[in-house]
């Protein structure tokens, strides 16, 4: 049997279509996949994201501990502040990605995907012992991402004061903690938002709540356009421990400064910049008739070729969008291969859509 998030009976009131997701039964749409899709960006959706894991990790080593666990550098934040960052193998791979928030002096969480859950709460704990932290599962937490242009007003109408007040102050990748609920202004979609952290026990509630004032509900069909839009990386499609963030258009979120902070795969990334980059995460657009997708072959003329990691038809823009994993010296055009046949697209630097609009020539 799967397991299923403390909103499982809220997905099948609203009759949504239960797909397995990486163990859990999770909803893909709850009827009209393009609806949910389009409410987000033109007002507000949210998203059962509880099956996701959030540990917290405290003690007097938490931040050298993460300082050498993450290729991003915590030392940057300041209490209250959020980082995205990837989580890295000896060999430079991308065992995951994830956000880590800063609580307090000595208190973070992280929160990583749920795909490959087991496998960071086991890496995490075989080096922990190194370092005077501990590490807590926070299963009793469930996670609903509100996302969307009206979304932090939606939401402030459900909350009481204290929590309104603490919407209100959030900047971009900030968070706030209000008893066990911790409210953060992240999100997977390319709009503005909140990712609320809240007690299982009250998730119900919240999220009948969010229904009352028209906040639609959204499934992992949606987020996935969504996020693709935007693009965002999906572990497991675009990235994997095979690949660096240097190689997955991430490069952003690692911190070489300062020279002395060492990190897992640090090594293996100082040497793949000194030999060059072979390959590159890029955009792919298609505006003809025809839909990109996973595993399609990429044809750079006089280059080599590549493979698309995930491709859709984007619904805000109305034709077809992609990344792709190609060699370096691509230029601004190349082929992909469609029913046996070589298609002309035109290459572009991701995200395809932020907040709702088009951001590429």
């Amino acid at each position: 049997m799967n397991h299923r998030t403390p909103l499982y009976a809220q997905h099948q009131e609203l009759n949504a279509k239960l797909v397995d997701f990486a163990g859990w039964d999770m909803p893909l749409h709850y009827g009209s996949q393009l609806e949910e899709h389009h409410k987000v960006r033109r007002d507000a959706g949210m998203f059962d994201v509880s099956h996701m894991l959030a540990i917290d990790v405290q003690g007097e080593q938490a931040q050298e501990y993460l300082r050498y666990m993450l290729a991003n550098d915590v030392a940057r934040l300041q209490p209250g502040k959020a980082l995205y960052t990837c989580m890295l193998n000896e060999q430079g791979g991308v065992i995951d990605d994830l956000i880590v928030y800063y609580l307090a002096p000595q208190s973070y969480r992280v929160v990583v995907n749920a795909g490959t859950r087991s496998k960071d709460l086991a890496w995490l704990m075989q080096h922990s012992s190194s370092f005077k932290v501990q590490l807590k599962e926070r299963s009793d937490l469930a996670i609903i991402a509100i996302q969307g242009p009206q979304a932090r007003y939606k939401v402030s109408e459900v909350l009481d004061q204290t929590r309104k007040d603490l919407i209100a102050g959030l900047k971009p990748f900030s968070c706030g903690l209000d008893k066990e609920w911790l409210i953060a202004r992240t999100g997977y979609t390319g709009e503005d938002g909140l990712e609320i952290m809240l007690p299982a026990s009250a998730a119900v509630k919240f999220w009948q709540d969010l229904l009352a004032v028209g906040v639609h509900p959204c499934g992992l069909g949606a987020r996935d356009t969504l996020r693709l839009e935007a693009g965002l990386n999906l572990y497991g499609n675009d990235m994997d421990e095979t690949v660096t963030p240097l190689e997955t258009n991430l490069s952003w979120t690692v911190a070489f400064a300062p020279e002395d902070r060492n990190f897992i795969g640090r090594a293996a990334l100082e040497k793949q910049l000194k030999d060059g980059l072979k390959y590159s995460l890029v955009g792919l657009v298609l505006e003809e008739k025809g839909v990109l997708r996973s595993h399609q072959k990429v044809v750079v003329a006089g280059v080599g070729e590549g493979e698309i990691t995930s491709g859709t038809f984007s619904p805000t823009l109305g034709f077809s969008v992609a990344l792709a994993r190609v060699p370096a010296a691509i230029g601004d055009t190349c082929q992909v291969e469609i029913r046996d046949k070589l298609v002309a697209v035109k290459v572009v630097k991701p995200p395809f859509v932020r907040h709702g609009k088009k951001v590429f020539c």
